[in-house]
């Protein structure tokens, strides 16, 4: 089994707590979803938060929604002029069977811009 990383991002409607809590669930599931992972394959993530986001720890979402004994980390994302707003990103490092160009990271609602390289 081999260590990997997977990466996503969502953007989010508005700088509101129920928002970026909703939002970052979404992502959460989605990263898991689409690499057919389970909470258990995830040794940690590390989540970034455009400086417009202070609600809420995208952190606080993955636990919500059953994932405890995962160490996260919350940081935020570098304040580049005239980037992308409100968007949440993760890093996920996973246990996984799966090589590098079988994982599939996400970008979903208004973040899909950032990676116009990916499939859809």
């Amino acid at each position: 089994m081999a260590v990997r990383a997977v990466r996503g991002a969502i953007q989010i409607d508005a700088d509101d707590r129920d928002a970026i809590i909703e939002a970052t669930a979404e992502l959460v599931r989605a990263v898991l979803d689409r690499n057919e992972l389970e909470a258990a394959d995830l040794i940690s993530v590390v989540f970034t938060a455009t400086p417009d986001l202070t609600a809420e720890f995208p952190a606080y979402a993955a636990r919500a929604i059953g994932i405890t004994d995962v160490p996260f980390l919350c940081a935020t994302e570098i304040d580049v002029p005239a980037a992308m707003p409100r968007v949440v990103r993760l890093l996920a490092h996973v246990e996984t069977d799966r090589t590098r160009d079988e994982l599939r990271h996400v970008y979903l609602r208004g973040a899909a811009t950032l990676r116009t390289d990916l499939p859809r």
